[in-house]
């Protein structure tokens, strides 16, 4: 894959998580992005340390957080958190069955896909141990929403 195609593959990925802001609806976006905003803040730091690590590697140069692993963390990463919430907040077992589905599509078919027209492959990690590294803050999410919730519903009984 060549940098330009790259380059607007990213945006594209960008744009439409951003544009599914609109389906999610105001209320919900308030409610869901503090522990989501929290859990992408992990996810960054995480994404250095695999990048630094070479877990992974993208095809193409310069090899950059911004260009590389910046579009995957402000886009799908940051709204499928949200969507997740969103369908299955108050259900722990289908939000745990959403992330294990959406998680082991990420980590399987999109993954063999990306190596497949050079965007990147996985290089210190196999597809299940890529499948853990995401699948693993899931119940971390689902326990941050739930501080907020705790923590607001505490707040308007005072």
């Amino acid at each position: 894959m060549s940098f330009k195609i790259q380059t607007i593959f990213n945006i594209c990925m960008v744009t439409i998580s951003w544009l599914s802001l609109y389906f999610i609806g105001i209320k919900n976006i308030k409610r869901f992005l503090p522990a989501t905003i929290i859990i992408g803040i992990m996810e960054i730091l995480h994404a250095k340390v695999g990048k630094d690590r070479k877990w992974w590697v993208f095809y193409n140069k310069p090899n950059t957080y911004v260009v590389d692993e910046l579009p995957f963390n402000t886009g799908p990463f940051i709204f499928i958190s949200m969507w997740t919430l969103k369908i299955s907040y108050g259900n722990f077992k289908k939000f745990m069955l959403i992330n294990a589905l959406i998680h082991a599509f990420f980590a399987f078919p999109y993954t063999f896909a990306a190596k497949k027209l050079k965007y990147y492959t996985l290089v210190r990690f196999n597809n299940i141990q890529f499948f853990i590294y995401f699948f693993m803050k899931a119940p971390l999410l689902y326990l941050l929403q739930y501080l907020v919730e705790r923590s607001k519903n505490s707040i308007q009984k005072q």
